[in-house]
């Protein structure tokens, strides 16, 4: 869920008549929001992280890296021996500190299950799907544009997968810049780090699939756009 833009501040002076007008008062015609239920919020929470958990494994299946911690999890856990689900706990465990201080408990509650979800199903999938033999560029494309897909919903309810989707929550929330934008550059820096430890060509797929999963953020996901809360 995008966050709603905080209500614009009646100018010096005003009534508070008016001020209450304009803190109502939409545009003729303008939708008026509607809230999730918490029925819509569970479903799309659990649908979020699975999308995205699916999306992840499709890339650890043809060695590919992605951004974010997730990508920072995933690629230490081609040179390490500790399994890529404890490796994404203990990379987003110090965010979770910034998100409750910053984004409030609710939300870092609702982040801390997701992220906790999202490790549980990533042991789920090999299970599901037995040992998968997938061509890099169709994992690049399709396990990023899944992943994106996930976050999406997920910030659409009120959650994340911690570590930098909370830090780039944050600064499209206090300086306007766009989440999906402030996301392509910290994984363009993990992408980058992934050359001593993969393939040049896998990097290179990679970081053409991190482009796609951040472009599918910044194009769906802008300040005052959704208005679902």
């Amino acid at each position: 869920m995008a966050a709603p833009s905080p209500p614009a501040r009646p100018a010096t002076g005003s009534s508070p008549a008016a001020s209450a007008h304009a803190s109502t008062s939409l545009s003729p015609g303008a939708p008026v929001p509607l809230r999730h239920t918490a029925v819509d919020d569970v479903f799309g929470l659990l649908t979020g992280v699975l999308v995205a958990s699916l999306g992840l494994y499709l890339l650890k299946a043809a060695y590919l890296v992605t951004g974010g911690t997730a990508g920072l999890a995933l690629l230490i856990s081609y040179a390490s021996p500790v399994p890529f689900p404890v490796l994404f706990l203990a990379v987003n465990a110090p965010f979770f500190v910034l998100a409750a201080k910053k984004k409030g408990w609710k939300f870092t509650l609702r982040t801390a299950l997701c992220v906790a979800l999202f490790s549980a199903f990533s042991f789920l999938h090999p299970l599901g799907t037995g040992p998968l033999h997938l061509e890099s560029v169709y994992a690049a494309v399709f396990g990023n544009l899944l992943a994106g897909i996930g976050l999406l919903i997920l910030f659409r309810h009120g959650s994340s997968l911690g570590g930098f989707n909370i830090l780039a929550l944050i600064l499209q929330e206090r300086l306007g810049w766009r989440a999906g934008y402030v996301q392509m550059v910290l994984d363009i820096a993990v992408v980058l780090s992934s050359f001593a430890v993969v393939p040049a060509g896998n990097v290179l797929l990679s970081a053409a699939g991190a482009a796609v999963l951040n472009l599918v953020l910044a194009v769906n996901h802008r300040p005052g756009r959704y208005l679902g809360l």
